[in-house]
């Protein structure tokens, strides 16, 4: 019988001056998780991936709507424009989690998505940002566990 080995994701090593790992998450399945201490209002990492327009970007929903596949969506927005798409060409960024009191901010700059740390990281921190879903979209429960918790991804 032969046994499959899963692929553990990782962070491109070039991606992040800090190290970072991907590991098994009590928010959500996989977490980034920071190896060393971060300082306050640091880059940390970009995130990345294919772009897509709006168009292209309903197209690949519809597609795996359609196919009924069980597989996991990472778009980010950039603007009004495109979307990221991490689960094509991403670097490991696309598992940094959703909570509601987090420790990653995102800024986008000249074209970029990119996350900076909110306050100090820990060394084996989780780090997180707020995905900040629309109050209007479709509810999605949260399980982030922080004492600020909304409950749901999306805005109140």
């Amino acid at each position: 019988m032969e046994t499959v080995a899963k692929v553990v994701p990782r962070i491109k090593r070039e991606c992040s001056r800090y190290r970072l790992r991907v590991g098994r998450s009590a928010i959500n399945r996989l977490g980034v998780f920071a190896v060393e201490s971060i300082p306050g209002n640091r880059k940390v990492i970009e995130y990345a991936g294919g772009r897509l327009s709006w168009g292209n970007t309903l197209s690949l929903l519809k597609e795996l709507w359609r196919c009924e596949r069980s597989t996991n969506i990472y778009l980010a927005r950039l603007n009004r424009h495109w979307i990221i798409n991490g689960a094509a060409e991403g670097n490991g960024s696309q598992f940094i989690n959703h909570c509601c009191d987090p420790n990653l901010g995102v800024r986008r700059i000249r074209g970029r998505l990119l996350f900076f740390s909110r306050r100090n990281i820990r060394a084996g921190e989780e780090l997180t940002s707020d995905y900040r879903f629309r109050k209007h979209a479709p509810k999605i429960p949260c399980h982030c566990g922080s004492p600020k918790c909304r409950g749901t991804i999306n805005l109140k």
